[in-house]
């Protein structure tokens, strides 16, 4: 169930980030409709709601970022949504992709490394009403088991190749969308199950910060992107 509306004086920047949106080739209604409904201000620090409705990654603490609005629509358009999956986001980060997710699908599972951002996530979207979202605090290399199969799975950081825990429990003619590294760089990809097997295709260039834990990277390198 989609959060409910709060009472704020941000509306009109939601509208004209909306309208950004759409000029960047976003066509898919129900997510500019999330777009409109989400109040991102409250996601972000303080001292940075200004700047919350601009289409620009923002840094929300522990060397994490809130992603660039653009590449959470491409995120969430490739999914094509019908309003009624499960769905495993790996990478919490701010939970402002998990609140934009509660206005599309039933079920949200989302899942945090970092013990600080879950509990902030947790904290704001339970103000805002988010209840069909769950956040874990765990290691979403290893997905989480107890809700699959999940008919949508997101990743929010990049991977030297797919995980193996997340690609068994995608359920059938599902998809996943992740950054792949490849040659020194990050394509984001979604990955679609079928009868006869798993079908790969690119998406474009992205910049996620790396996806740390048993089926990603050991660690996490010095240099970060986006949440």
């Amino acid at each position: 169930m989609a959060p409910g509306r709060l009472a704020d004086g941000f509306g009109g920047y939601r509208t004209r980030l909306v309208e950004q949106l759409r000029d960047n080739g976003i066509r898919d209604l129900a997510v500019l409709h999330a777009f409109g409904e989400t109040p991102r201000h409250l996601f972000v620090p303080e001292a940075l709601r200004r700047r919350a409705y601009e289409d620009v990654a923002l840094p929300i603490g522990n060397g994490q970022t809130i992603s660039q609005p653009t590449t959470q629509a491409r995120y969430l358009e490739a999914l094509r949504f019908e309003g009624t999956e499960r769905v495993l986001e790996v990478g919490t980060g701010s939970g402002y992709q998990s609140a934009l997710l509660s206005h599309l699908v039933v079920r949200v599972i989302t899942i945090e490394r970092i013990a600080g951002l879950a509990a902030r996530a947790r904290a704001v979207l339970a103000e805002i009403g988010a209840h069909s979202v769950h956040v874990v605090h765990g290691d979403g290399s290893l997905g989480w088991l107890p809700e699959a199969p999940y008919e949508a799975i997101l990743v929010a950081a990049a991977s030297p190749t797919v995980p193996e825990p997340l690609v068994r429990q995608l359920a059938a003619d599902s998809s996943l969308v992740i950054p792949l590294e490849r040659s020194g760089s990050q394509i984001l990809c979604r990955i679609t199950s079928s009868g006869s097997g798993l079908v790969e295709e690119e998406l474009g260039p992205v910049q996620f910060v790396p996806l740390v834990g048993k089926h990603g990277y050991p660690s996490e390198p010095s240099t970060s992107g986006p949440y």
